[in-house]
């Protein structure tokens, strides 16, 4: 009675994903301080920082990079140029699709009247287990706080998620998404492509928003609904 998705879940049996071949290209650059376990992948280029913890069946593909204190469970996938900055953690069975980018700073300034002083961008970035994210997304690290991507959560390519954002269990968003401060999207939402989210909204769990929509500072989007437009409102 559902057969996209009885197609999904042969297709998942007939094309899984990659199995780690255990293989340590020669230029492939491990810290002494890092732990990887033995049947890790590490394609050409990688960069393994001090104090980063790396799963068992792992893949890291050309060119990844990961910085001092990391930690990544078992059976991810970090394909090529994957780049995660100090302390981020990451669950098991993540896939990093091409030049994702994990806990970079947070776009936090403040003014004096004169010049823009950074604020501080030194939170926490946790992706849980089984998180896909899509090439080129970026998601920022707490600027005080965490940032948390939940449990089987799907990113498209070119979402930006900034600080403290909580997006919750099984949550799905299109591309060109962007995710402002603070922002918390409960589980079962879905995001369509190219909306824009003031900062401190809030989704309540399975609502559903469509493309090119406007969610303003502090908007609650109550569950249950489809909403669109700018700002948004139930269609």
């Amino acid at each position: 009675t559902r057969p996209r998705l009885d197609l999904a879940r042969a297709a998942s049996y007939l094309h899984p994903w990659p199995k780690s071949r255990g293989t340590r290209d020669a230029t492939a650059v491990v810290s002494p301080d890092a732990s990887v376990e033995d049947d890790v992948e590490l394609g050409p280029y990688v960069v393994v920082n001090a104090g980063a913890r790396i799963g068992k069946g792992s893949i890291l593909q050309a060119g990844v990079c990961i910085g001092d204190g990391c930690c990544i469970g078992r059976d991810c996938i970090l394909f090529p140029n994957v780049v995660l900055y100090p302390e981020s953690r990451i669950g098991d069975r993540v896939v990093l699709h091409a030049g994702v980018v994990v806990g970079s700073d947070g776009f936090g300034y403040t003014v004096d009247g004169r010049r823009q002083w950074k604020f501080p961008q030194v939170g926490g970035i946790v992706i849980e287990d089984d998180v896909e994210i899509g090439a080129n997304t970026t998601i920022d690290r707490g600027s005080l706080g965490t940032t948390r991507i939940g449990a089987g959560s799907k990113l498209d390519n070119l979402v930006q998620v900034a600080h403290n954002v909580e997006i919750g269990k099984h949550v799905v968003i299109a591309s060109q998404t962007g995710i402002s401060g603070s922002t918390v999207i409960e589980d079962y939402a879905v995001i369509g492509g190219q909306v824009g989210f003031g900062d401190h909204a809030r989704v309540q769990s399975g609502a559903v928003i469509g493309s090119k929509a406007g969610v303003l500072p502090g908007k609650i989007v109550r569950g249950g609904e489809v909403y669109w437009g700018v700002p948004v409102r139930p269609l």
